[in-house]
């Protein structure tokens, strides 16, 4: 990966010592340039040979050099204040006026390569219940348990977001989250911090609130009602069939999705990740033996976050590289293939009778428009019984006293957290969260901006764009 430091000369300064990746995009060389002279990335006009760097340019065919400068032009600053009309267009307005306009959630600033964590922060606060069970947290920031104060100081930031308009300075929460864990206080040349694992801050985040979140009436947090899968693992020895096959159980806060050669789809990726091949010592042979050990879901909790196994360590190079391959994911997700026979009996009821509902929503919506087509104005009636359905009659007795499950094995994608990089401990992390049909927000730092259903399509990797990491899926409503 060769990296060189060059020079970048603007407006009469000169900043030097930059690093450059040239295996990475120009764009991630255009933000480390905007935080250094405050000239957005939009507005950079960089002189190289042959013209201007396209966020589209392969560096690598620049013959770049240590010592190489760059000449930029560009402005720093805010846009021109709007002018003073009784109408105000969209492209006028400031960013705190478009996000109360278009009702735009404030984003959080970056405080210094911690992508990483505003991304993963945005992904969490999707969760309503969450917030709720962080509100009955009484801990404050000033106690000796580190863990504790940094689950005060979520509690405090989520509070903050929901009177903020603005991009919203995550500073305390940073400081609680060094402290409860060094590893994010690392910091490169020049006393910069280091870019960090999403994955790891979202590990290390779910395993906090596990622990420190107060239990309600059924003894159960948060993190164990809402977000702790159960799997059912068989193992049997391959080499001795005689051999009794051992059955155990295990608790889990996200599954896995591997990529192989193989893996096109996530369902796919995720069932390679259930079945395992290890070795251990066989008491009917004694000696050590294969072993095949296949899990199977037992229990599918109301939030199901997965992990797309992207990245590997190169010994050679010492970085933990990415595989870039696609593999697609499902804006809507049919989970029952991943759990065991007996829970797949117990979701076959509702599971068919969401599916006639959801039949007859096309076939209401195709009539309404064929209607529309026809100019047909005369109303449709509809049967208002057979529209309510009471669910309790076709979920299972037992999901239904399990709180925090998902009773049917049907969920639907409510958040992304993304990278786009060759490697973890680089690139940039990027949420994107929904709030309705076909209606998502990218959380680029204290950058917001709406999106579709099709660009969230678009983030099933295959190259160096924005690239899927860890997608959260949430059952879906019974309506």
């Amino acid at each position: 990966m060769p990296i060189f430091k060059v020079t970048v000369k603007w407006s009469g300064k000169r900043f030097e010592n930059m690093e450059l990746d040239t295996d990475e995009s120009p764009e991630l060389f255009k933000t480390q340039i905007y935080s250094q002279t405050g000239v957005p990335p939009e507005r950079q006009k960089i002189m190289v040979k042959g013209g201007m760097l396209k966020d589209t340019t392969d560096l690598n065919q620049l013959g770049i050099k240590d010592g190489h400068t760059f000449l930029m032009m560009g402005t720093a600053g805010e846009l021109p204040k709007p002018p003073s009309k009784p109408v105000q267009f969209i492209e006028d307005m400031t960013d705190a006026e478009v996000a109360e306009a278009m009702d735009i959630p404030p984003g959080l600033e970056n405080l210094g390569n911690t992508c990483y964590m505003n991304a993963t922060l945005q992904c969490l606060r999707v969760m309503p219940e969450l917030q709720t069970g962080l509100q009955k947290y009484t801990g404050g920031l000033d106690g000796v348990d580190n863990r504790g104060n940094l689950v005060a100081s979520l509690r405090n930031l989520f509070n903050d977001l929901s009177k903020a308009s603005d991009g919203f300075p995550p500073l305390i929460f940073w400081q609680m989250l060094r402290q409860a864990f060094p590893q994010f206080a690392q910091v490169g040349q020049g006393g910069i911090p280091m870019q960090q694992d999403a994955e790891e801050c979202w590990s290390e985040m779910i395993s906090v609130l596990k622990a420190k979140l107060p239990k309600d009436e059924d003894n159960k947090n948060f993190i164990e009602k809402y977000m702790t899968a159960e799997l059912q693992n068989e193992t049997v020895c391959e080499e001795a069939p005689e051999e009794e096959k051992t059955v155990t159980t295990e608790s889990v806060n996200k599954l896995s999705c591997h990529i192989s050669i193989n893996i096109n789809y996530m369902i796919n990726g995720i069932l390679e990740s259930l079945n395992e091949e290890l070795e251990k010592t066989s008491p009917t042979l004694n000696r050590t033996a294969k072993y095949q050990r296949k899990s199977r879901v037992s229990r599918l909790p109301y939030y199901l976050p997965i992990q797309f196994i992207r990245f590997f360590w190169k010994p050679q190079e010492r970085v933990r590289a990415k595989i870039l391959r696609k593999v697609k994911f499902p804006l809507e997700f049919d989970a029952t293939e991943l759990c065991t026979p007996e829970l797949q009996n117990k979701f076959s009821k509702a599971k068919l009778k969401m599916k006639e509902v959801e039949d007859k929503q096309i076939m209401k919506k195709r009539e309404e428009k064929r209607r529309k087509l026809d100019e047909d104005t005369s109303e449709v009636v509809m049967d208002e019984a057979e529209e309510k359905v009471d669910w309790t009659d076709y979920l299972d007795p037992e999901l239904i006293k399990d709180a925090g499950c998902n009773p049917t094995g049907q969920y639907e994608l409510c958040a992304v957290l993304t990278h786009v990089g060759r490697s973890a401990d680089s690139g940039h992390y990027i949420a994107w969260v929904k709030k309705e049909a076909d209606e998502w927000y990218k959380f680029d730092d204290d950058k917001v901006s709406t999106m579709r259903d099709a660009d969230i399509e678009r983030l099933d990797g295959g190259g160096d764009w924005h690239t899927a990491y860890i997608v959260l899926y949430r059952a879906k409503k019974l309506e």
